[in-house]
């Protein structure tokens, strides 16, 4: 049997009474507990459902928020295009104010054109002087070939002639010194006939008649043999005459031997000629250029941020406008590198925007290939003893779906929150 001992109670203390019996009031025992479980099984069904929901809620929370990427960092981004001067000039129009939507190809600015029209036309005039004379030219290359070939043939002809004068020239003159020689051997029978005549006239021994034709027949002898020795020295003169004929036929000849090149050298000159003629056309097509210039037009349809103003004078490379084409703008988004473990191009991202609150569509496009800070002006540099790790950005470019800005309400700048769903 078991030993029963006494236990002594402790005297109840004014307060603690009251703490206990609050106690006791407000938690139940643990056996009561157990019993309300028991006694009501619905709840403890309640109970474990709840549990259940809480676990399977909180797996797909964690599925969904881990199933995309988001950030705060991104904007609206596109194409700035600045216009600027070509040429140097006076501003006479400006056809467009800021922010003025403007079409691709409409005048914005107009410069004066009056000087520039003073260098087409000059142009033009150079450019039809210079045709005119490659024409005169062209005509010269057939006109000097058969010149040129014509004038062998002659030379050539004349070479042969007076190579063949020389011969009958050098006969004519053995002719008349044989001549010549005849004539002074008759003039000395004829002279010395005349003598004895003389000795014979004195004596009375011939009759006068006799010594007179004796006298008579002298003269003659010896006027022909002047006529022989003039012939002789005309027959030299032939001859003289005929060597220089050929000397100088044999001169034509070999100048005319350059009948070929002279050909190409008027030929040259006609190509120099062409040539001129396009410097002077593209002089004419610059200078047209330069008209052209005067009046500035919109690359692109897009809105208007605008420089310049009537009374300006303008020099080349001057920006004068900006236009802004908003059919073609996308997302610049800037996420964190530990953002980009999952992401790929192509990937749904859904894009709101702040300035409207709406939701736009779209997909990734490209990642870029440096973080921002390498491409900043003044890149870090970690090689060095107090380098501290920071979490770098990497811009993602997203492009909106077909459709999504048709009333071309995003402009360039703009803060967006897009969500890239890594699926």
């Amino acid at each position: 049997m078991a030993q029963k001992t006494d236990v002594e109670l402790p005297l109840n203390v004014p307060g603690e009474e009251s703490s206990a019996a609050e106690a006791r009031t407000s938690a139940p025992p643990a056996g009561e507990k157990a019993n309300f479980l028991r006694e009501r099984p619905h709840a403890r069904k309640f109970l474990v459902a709840a549990v259940l929901i809480v676990l399977v809620g909180g797996f797909f929370a964690w599925r969904y928020l881990s199933s995309y990427e988001t950030t705060d960092d991104a904007q609206i981004d596109g194409h700035l295009m600045p216009v600027s001067a070509r040429i140097s000039g006076y501003v006479t129009q400006v056809n467009v104010h800021d922010n003025q939507v403007v079409e691709a190809g409409a005048v914005l600015v107009e410069i004066d054109p009056r000087s520039y029209q003073v260098a087409v036309d000059q142009a033009r005039a150079a450019l039809a002087d210079a045709e005119a004379s490659a024409r005169a030219q062209h005509i010269n290359v057939p006109v000097t070939s058969v010149s040129t070939s014509s004038q062998v043939s002659v030379t050539e002809a004349e070479v042969q002639n007076a190579e063949a004068g020389i011969p009958w020239a050098q006969q004519q003159h053995d002719a008349a010194q044989a001549q010549l020689t005849q004539a002074e051997a008759n003039n000395t029978r004829a002279q010395n006939d005349l003598a004895r005549y003389k000795q014979l006239i004195e004596k009375q021994e011939i009759s006068q008649q006799t010594y007179d034709q004796a006298v008579a027949a002298a003269s003659a002898n010896a006027a022909a043999v002047a006529a022989a020795r003039a012939a002789v020295a005309a027959a030299a003169q032939q001859v003289t005459q005929a060597r220089a004929r050929l000397a100088l036929a044999q001169a034509n000849w070999r100048n005319a031997q350059t009948g070929p090149q002279q050909v190409e050298s008027t030929r040259a000159r006609a190509l120099a000629a062409e040539a001129a003629v396009q410097q002077k056309r593209a002089v004419l097509e610059q200078v047209e250029l330069d008209l052209q210039y005067t009046r500035i037009v919109a690359p692109a349809r897009g809105i208007v941020s605008k420089n310049v103003e009537i009374g300006m004078n303008v020099q080349p490379g001057q920006q004068l406008l900006s236009i802004v084409p908003l059919d073609d703008v996308w997302v610049t988004a800037n996420f964190k590198e530990t953002q980009l473990k999952h992401m790929r191009p192509n990937q749904r991202v859904e894009i709101k925007v702040d300035a409207n609150g709406r939701t736009y569509t779209g997909h990734i496009e490209s990642i870029a290939g440096a973080s921002g800070s390498r491409v900043s002006l003044l890149p870090p540099e970690n090689a060095t003893g107090n380098y501290v790790k920071v979490v770098q950005r990497v811009p993602v470019k997203l492009l909106l779906d077909p459709g999504q800005n048709n009333d071309l309400a995003l402009r360039l700048g703009m803060s967006v929150e897009p969500k890239v769903f890594l699926n």
